[in-house]
């Protein structure tokens, strides 16, 4: 019994000590998701301040201000 329990024992820190190892790493698929994530906002951020696209929202925006409540 004292030889499975030692064998469970060892196999629990080794998982745990392989866990910690991994804890702080960032993958590629994290990174490539980051990049794809900031150009996405890149070209979101361009599309609105494009000078239609802003007078259209200006638009909507001033004619939910000026509407009778």
């Amino acid at each position: 019994m004292y030889q499975t329990v030692r064998a469970r024992l060892g196999a629990l820190v080794c998982k745990a000590r392989a866990a910690r190892r991994d804890a702080g790493m960032v993958t590629s698929e994290y990174a490539m998701g980051i990049v794809a994530a900031v150009a996405f906002a890149v070209v979101l951020y361009k599309v609105v301040n494009s000078g239609p696209v802003s007078t259209a929202l200006r638009n909507i925006v001033q004619q939910a201000l000026d509407g009778r409540m």
